[in-house]
């Protein structure tokens, strides 16, 4: 028998915007997630919405300086949140930045898709931001929701 909270935990990261660090937080992603015992498709799934909030924030957050970047996770059940947190520049138009193929960077080689992909990866995304305070945005997936429904994974 299953005790209250036995399958929740959380966990907390704070990491320098560095492109290496993406890969650290991708990495934990998949492990806090492996004890729900996912499909290859739903951990190949939430590592790339991860991944995708993470080198957002990483690109666009401090474009001059460098700065902090927060990774939250929260277990409950079969629920994954993910929040990751910068305290950068901020989103003018979170609206239009969530719009397949924009981009703020047009001097850089940078697809646009971000926020699409996440959407696409995870079952839920939030993203609030302030201008000049930063950005916060906010991935959920459940695992085995296929099970749930009666689809044979």
């Amino acid at each position: 028998m299953k005790q209250a909270g036995e399958n929740s935990n959380s966990l907390k990261m704070v990491f320098r915007n560095r492109p290496e660090n993406e890969k650290i937080v991708r990495t934990t992603a998949a492990v806090f997630a492996s004890v729900l015992d996912p499909t290859l498709e739903e951990i190949s799934d939430f590592k790339t919405a991860v991944s995708e909030a993470v080198t957002n924030a990483i690109i666009h957050a401090y474009p001059k300086t460098g700065g902090d970047i927060e990774a939250y996770f929260k277990r409950e059940d079969k629920k994954i949140t993910v929040l990751i947190t910068d305290y950068g520049i901020g989103i003018k138009d979170v609206g239009k930045s969530m719009q397949p193929l924009y981009s703020t960077l047009h001097t850089q080689e940078r697809s646009g898709m971000g926020f699409t992909f996440m959407e696409a990866f995870a079952d839920e995304v939030e993203v609030k931001s302030v201008p000049g305070k930063g950005t916060t945005v906010k991935l959920i997936k459940i695992i085995g929701k296929g099970e749930e429904c009666g689809e044979n994974l």
